[in-house]
């Protein structure tokens, strides 16, 4: 069988018991040619309108990847994670910074986030496994915490979009199914992404969560040519940022990466 990403039980069990955080998750920025290039390449220009601000909410921050180019960028910044470990980390790596508050959760709740006091929510790389009804849960909560113009940025699953070619993958050995991730036949399910969560799934949850979904970019990652992945941009009913939904299909995201990695990241 091949990797996937389950429910929250198995997410717990990967990144606070089993994973390898030797290298703080920065080996997953190794194709962009390191985590600098990703931010400043990928990240920064597409949420550079929201940041700075006043309050950021990071939800599952990990080791912290993201969180240090977070903190500089907002008055408060508060880190939820389900993984104590993960927390624990970010609490010892980031123990100069005095404007950050640190939360372990159970993978599905923001009780301990005061309602109307997040204007930025945050989460690249981490609700990619994520199936539907946790990010139903977050988004229904969400509608709460955020200030009346408040945004997020969430980068989550759009596997769902292709369950034929996922369950020929799931039921192909896995010596085959392997050279034919790697030729980009199958969409790649040993990157773990939700198959339950499609950006048109997403948009709905905001949708009955009381929330605008107002841009969604569709991207490939790592290799193939399937748009795997989606970031979402998502707003407060009758902010000043509300708009139609508009959707765009980005197939060359990895090729983003490859030429940052190539022109940039070695310089920098």
């Amino acid at each position: 069988m091949a990797p996937s990403m389950g429910d929250v039980a198995q997410n717990l069990e990967v990144w606070n018991k089993t994973w390898d955080w030797s290298r703080r998750g920065d080996e997953w920025s190794d194709w962009w040619g390191g985590t600098s290039a990703e931010w400043f390449g990928a990240l920064l220009p597409r949420i550079h309108t929201y940041v700075p601000t006043g309050t950021i909410l990071e939800i599952a921050p990990g080791y912290g990847r993201w969180t240090q180019y977070l903190k500089d960028l907002c008055d408060r910044l508060v880190v939820v994670d389900l993984a104590e470990r993960c927390i624990d980390h970010c609490r010892e790596r980031f123990a100069s910074a005095s404007n950050i508050e640190y939360h372990v959760n159970d993978g599905r709740s923001l009780d301990m986030v005061a309602d109307e006091s997040v204007d930025f929510v945050f989460s690249f790389d981490s609700l990619v496994h994520a199936e539907i009804d946790v990010l139903a849960a977050y988004l229904d909560q969400l509608a709460r915490k955020l200030k009346p113009h408040g945004v997020g940025f969430a980068h989550h699953s759009n596997a769902g979009a292709y369950p034929v070619l996922v369950n020929l993958a799931l039921r192909t050995p896995d010596r085959l199914r392997r050279p034919l991730i790697e030729k980009g036949v199958f969409p790649d399910l040993y990157a773990w992404r939700a198959t339950s969560v499609t950006a048109e799934s997403f948009a709905s949850q905001c949708e009955v969560a009381g929330l605008a979904c107002i841009a969604q970019e569709k991207i490939n990652w790592g290799r193939g040519i399937y748009l795997t992945d989606v970031l979402s941009v998502f707003t407060r009913r009758g902010s000043r940022w509300e708009r139609a939904r508009r959707v765009r299909r980005n197939p060359f995201f990895r090729w983003e990466a490859r030429r940052m990695a190539a022109l940039y990241a070695n310089r920098s």
